[in-house]
């Protein structure tokens, strides 16, 4: 072997790596919804947990991806511990596709069905539909499929380029003796954990195994406890990934470690066994694409088999190895470790913006409830929202602008949008609840009460938000544009509203109903009633942006107003309901 073919091994290895990388990125934007779906289904059946972990990581081709996800769910408090046992050994048996489809790399056979199974026959066709998919579609979908055509092209290209710059290593006497020193049972599993552990990445590495084994020095002997290894080595990411977090987030790291390594021990205890008892010839034949692809799936399967019966064993395990601290921990609202799988981490984003929501509106309605009636309590409440509404609006505008920075999907792209915009309409909401509160503590610091009549206008203002308020929680929680068009009409009522009782308060004031400290009270509550139900006709508007795929307020607010006769009738039917009369 020259240097010249080491050049090439590792231009080979570099292609291989980042054909999965790209072809991974291209499934999971391409899988978008159906990863929510998948991932939504959670549950605290074992089974259902497995699946799950099983199809997220076939889609995302990556178990370390998956478990650094479960990580960070946990560390969220989005999964339970006992829940993400189940996803962790799914992963395990998920990551196996990969092999499987590399093995399809070591087909030979004259049969021209067989040939055209193999690789090099059909991926210069796949990377070609995938860079004219790439380069002219304008649809983000064909985009996402051209990259993962060509990701597997690359993938696949490399793969060849490995096993062909290695083919010069059979002669080589030093080579074989390598592995047959590997037939050491425990150092085959150190080198297949160490090199997973520096690679981060089990599939890859059974990738390099496999493109190995095309030298025919690879045997079924020194093959299997590299495998094993392996699946030590990969638990390297999900280790790192939970420094910093919570008790519970570590634990899950631990269980991966745990089933692995549990898994391996046993397995390799009965491996050995065979191997010295029964000395099956196949030990010592030499190990094809395919071979190492069933191996890979055998050793996780059989450790699935053995371990998740007992998964309650292994949470058991992780409280002893993790044992509970003294100080309460604290609560993690968004997880930057969700980010390795952008779809996953906006679907975090969008339940916590709803929750901001909800609170801000809460916040709001206990605001006008404190005009009737004011309670110290309430008061501490509606102050704890706002608070808690800037803290939202901080971390989800940080979070939602590092989501913008991945290769998302059209209709991510579009939701990130949303979600910045609606968020400060949101954070506003709460901010208006709070200035409500303080003119009701003003009004009863100096012991100003608004006239009889004032009170019964006001009141209609109040109902006249409070149902704003409601249409557009709703709108925005159900994603409903129809719902988003109603709130417009409302808000026009809403403004006149406004006018309709400054005026009235302008005609007390002359004819001495009421004073001029209490007008300015007054004024500010209009103010601020009037400016939260603005906010709510910017969200409904924002909704009906990205319905439209068209984030241009103005071609909204035309398309609303352009309704024509179905605009007037609903102001109408608003105007007579919040009559002043």
């Amino acid at each position: 072997m020259t240097i010249f073919d080491a050049l090439t091994l590792v231009g080979g290895l570099c292609l291989f790596l980042f054909g999965m990388n790209v072809m991974g990125d291209g499934l999971e934007r391409r899988a978008g919804n159906g990863l929510k779906a998948l991932l939504g289904k959670l549950t605290n059946s074992r089974i259902k947990g497995f699946l799950t972990g099983l199809g997220v990581t076939a889609v995302i081709q990556s178990s370390s991806a998956t478990t650094v996800m479960v990580v960070g769910f946990v560390n969220s408090g989005i999964m339970t511990l006992r829940q993400s046992i189940g996803v962790i050994m799914g992963a395990n048996i998920g990551t196996t596709v990969t092999a499987w489809i590399l093995s399809l790399g070591g087909i030979s056979s004259d049969n021209p069905f067989m040939m055209l199974l193999k690789p090099t026959s059909f991926t210069p066709v796949l990377a070609l539909v995938g860079t004219v998919f790439l380069m002219f579609s304008k649809s983000d979908k064909k985009k996402d499929t051209g990259t993962i055509l060509l990701g597997f092209a690359v993938l696949m290209f490399g793969m060849d380029t490995m096993s062909a710059a290695v083919s010069g290593l059979a002669d080589i006497p030093a080579f074989q003796n390598l592995f047959l020193m590997f037939q050491n049972p425990v150092l085959g599993v150190l080198v297949g954990a160490v090199l997973t552990g520096i690679i981060q990445s089990s599939s890859a590495s059974v990738g390099i195994l496999q493109a190995l084994s095309a030298t025919g020095a690879v045997t079924y002997a020194a093959a299997v406890p590299i495998i094993m290894g392996q699946n030590i080595g990969t638990c390297v990411t999900a280790l790192l990934s939970s420094l910093g977090t919570n008790k519970n987030a570590k634990r899950a790291a631990v269980v991966h470690l745990s089933f692995n390594v549990i898994g391996t021990v046993v397995w390799l205890s009965v491996f050995s066994i065979i191997s010295a008892v029964f000395q099956p010839a196949i030990l010592d034949a030499s190990a094809s694409y395919l071979g190492i692809a069933i191996a890979h799936s055998a050793f996780n399967v059989l450790c699935t088999i053995l371990l998740l019966p007992m998964s309650s064993l292994l949470e058991k395990l992780a409280y002893k190895l993790v044992p509970e601290g003294k100080e309460a921990e604290k609560a993690v609202e968004l997880d930057d470790r969700l980010l390795a799988t952008p779809t996953i981490a906006l679907a975090e984003a969008e339940k916590l913006v709803r929750k901001m929501a909800g609170e801000a509106v809460d916040g709001f309605r206990l605001a006008l409830a404190s005009i009737e009636r004011y309670d110290v309590a309430d008061a501490e409440r509606i102050r704890s929202i706002e608070n808690a509404t800037d803290h939202y609006e901080d971390i989800l505008g940080t979070y939602l602008t590092k989501i913008s920075r991945y290769q998302i999907g059209e209709d991510d792209s579009a939701e990130v949008s949303k979600l910045l915009k609606v968020i400060g309409d949101f954070e506003r909401i709460a901010d208006h609840s709070v200035n409500v509160l303080e003119s009701v503590e003003e009004l009863n610091a100096k012991k100003i009460a608004f006239s009889s009549d004032a009170q019964k206008e006001l009141s209609v203002l109040c109902a006249a938000v409070s149902e704003i308020l409601g249409m557009t929680l709703d709108a925005f929680v159900r994603d409903d544009a129809e719902a988003a068009y109603d709130v417009e009409p409302l808000e026009q009522v809403v403004d006149s509203l406004k006018e309709a009782l400054r005026d009235s308060h302008i005609v007390r004031l002359r004819n001495g109903a009421c004073t001029v400290e209490a007008g300015f009270v007054w004024a500010d509550l209009l103010t601020n009633l009037e400016r939260t139900s603005d906010h709510c006709s910017n969200i409904a508007v924002c909704l009906l942006d990205a319905n439209r795929h068209d984030m241009n307020a103005h071609a909204s607010m035309r398309a609303i107003k352009g309704e024509g006769e179905a605009f007037r009738q609903k102001f109408r039917v608003y105007a007579e309901k919040y009559s002043l009369s």
